[in-house]
């Protein structure tokens, strides 16, 4: 498939926001931590060139982030990710840190399979 889909934040996964560079710089801290895994990640390549990291549905809140990072989570109101396809034109998002092909039943099933 190709394009992006938008999925519902809280229900199919937490997402992590941050801006630029900074975002690439925790980024790189959670790849070093983790040995190269830092779970799924989505960059926006245009604009304000943000950084998403998923998280499973509910951990958002489980972690300390840096100053500026915005936890979206369940939320009294509807919140929106796009999910980039695993191949083909999927600007202005992409994965910066694919979805493990052999993990959780969560990222199979808020990353793949479309």
């Amino acid at each position: 498939m190709r394009g992006l889909q938008l999925r519902l934040i809280g229900i199919h996964f937490d997402a992590i926001r941050l801006r630029g560079v900074r975002g690439e710089a925790v980024l790189h801290h959670l790849a070093t931590l983790t040995d190269g895994d830092p779970g799924p990640v989505v960059r926006e390549i245009a604009g304000a060139r943000w950084t998403y990291f998923l998280l499973e549905p509910g951990a958002s809140q489980d972690f300390d982030w840096p100053p500026g990072a915005k936890c979206f989570g369940p939320a009294a109101r509807d919140q929106y990710v796009g999910i980039p396809a695993a191949h083909g034109n999927t600007y202005p998002l992409s994965w910066r840190c694919g979805p493990r092909r052999t993990g959780t039943s969560w990222t199979r099933s808020c990353c793949t399979g479309w």
